[in-house]
């Protein structure tokens, strides 16, 4: 049996990226998970800018993650500084973090990943069969973006987040409307649930290596240790003991392994390592999904995107009655410096020179930011990996073994299959194509 499959472009996921298999006699001869776009530089911009700039800059990286982006540059820049934001920016952090989980968790599942379950080619024409799904897509979507508007603006490029803290800070009263929208937000939370019980996931498994922050008081988003469960927990400013990047010569993003083997990142990998520190409802609905740890079918990573997002809502509100009684205080470094609720100008901010690490969970996976800073705050060096380029070479992994187990269905099923399972990892491929040389092998 030889097949030539060449799929231009993957469809319903960000970006362009290409699968090019041949099969000959049964056997796979070429495989390539191909990411056409061209680089974007990001790294670049940056240097030589002023640090206090890096946030917004580097936001850009993302439309569907701005607040990960903007929220791991800010954690650079501080630990690069000595600024330690005050336990109040902390929970609002993470109340935006929760809000663009769900907003990005929800817009895969709903417009990218359901019509595969409803044998369409798009949204649209689900739109058509079964609006309800759809406009409730919708409403758990605009909910995010509401939680985002009223605390730092908007989602897309956050104007609001900065060093330190937040250009405005948010008062009780605007806690209060975010409350009122994560709480009406509930019943249609729980009606995706109840869809995806009722839709049938491919079984496949393969034994792979998940990576994820690690956080011993909660299910980790914002703070923790890199963790696999076959590594030692390891301190963020040492991720690069942790993986390891290398250009690949048909690839527009690198690859990354962890130690000698490829890696899964995202909802999959952090509700393996992290299962135990879920809200009782997330618990609740992973059991009602079949998912429970460990889980090896990369297709299972829809279903742990559904149970982060049930663990957000009910997350946010935790945080926001922890926020209840607090006075909304401004944020203050090491030294005790405090910082006004306006945008500090680079006179009021301690510049020194430094080198600064900051990792958060971004919806797709582990996002990393360094920045080297000089002694005036210009900065030097920078490093961004993107969650998608970690999952690149666990994909083709997963692809050449999913491969021999449907070789006997029509071409068009394995097309489908393959964009399927691609599609399971919600890559977004854009943002992964951040590297400054590469050398094509003739």
């Amino acid at each position: 049996m030889s097949h030539d499959i060449h799929l231009h472009h993957i469809t319903r996921v960000e970006g362009h990226g290409n699968i090019v298999l041949n099969i000959r006699e049964g056997r796979i001869e070429e495989l390539r998970l191909e990411i056409v776009e061209s680089p974007r530089f990001f790294e670049v911009v940056v240097i030589g800018r002023h640090i206090t700039e890096a946030p917004h800059i580097t936001s850009r990286i993302c439309g569907i993650c701005a607040i990960s982006h903007t929220s791991a540059s800010v954690k650079a820049c501080e630990a690069a500084l000595g600024i330690t934001p005050s336990d109040t920016m902390v929970l609002l952090r993470k109340i935006l973090l929760n809000a663009e989980t769900l907003q990005s968790h929800i817009l895969h599942l709903y417009l990218l990943v359901a019509p595969d379950f409803f044998r369409v080619g798009s949204v649209i024409p689900l739109a058509k069969t079964h609006p309800d799904i759809v406009k409730r897509g919708l409403r758990l979507k605009k909910t995010a973006n509401e939680i985002c508007r009223i605390l730092v603006g908007r989602h897309v490029h956050p104007i609001g987040m900065i060093i330190g803290g937040f250009t405005k800070m948010p008062t009780q009263k605007d806690l209060q409307e975010v409350r009122k929208v994560v709480e009406a937000a509930i019943p249609d939370m729980e009606e995706t649930v109840r869809l995806f019980e009722g839709l049938k996931i491919p079984e496949f498994k393969r034994e792979t290596r998940y990576c994820s922050l690690r956080d011993e008081d909660e299910y980790a988003l914002y703070d923790g240790r890199l963790y696999s469960k076959d590594t030692p927990l390891t301190e963020v400013n040492q991720y690069r003991e942790f993986i390891t990047e290398e250009v690949i010569e048909y690839s527009t993003a690198k690859h990354v392994r962890s130690g000698d083997t490829s890696i899964m990142v995202g909802a999959l990998a952090r509700l393996n390592n992290n299962h135990a520190y879920l809200l009782p409802e997330a618990k609740e609905a992973a059991a009602r999904l079949g998912l429970s740890p460990p889980c090896t079918n990369p297709f299972m990573n829809n279903a742990a995107q559904v149970v982060e997002s049930v663990h957000c809502i009910y997350d946010s509100l935790r945080l926001l009655d922890l926020l209840s009684s607090d006075p909304l205080s401004p944020s203050s470094n090491q030294a005790g410096t405090e910082f006004n609720s306006v945008p500090p100008g680079m006179a009021e901010i301690p510049i020194r020179a430094g080198l600064g690490v900051g990792v958060v969970e971004a919806p797709r996976g582990t996002l990393y930011h360094e920045y080297g800073v000089d002694e005036g705050g210009m900065i030097q060096s920078v490093n961004c990996i993107i969650p998608t380029a970690q999952n690149l070479a666990n994909i083709e992994k997963d692809i050449r073994a999913i491969v021999p187990m449907i070789l006997g269905l029509p071409k068009e099923e394995i097309e489908r299959t393959l964009e399927m399972l691609t599609r399971a990892y919600d890559p977004c491929i854009s943002c992964s194509t951040h590297f400054i040389e590469v050398k094509f092998v003739e």
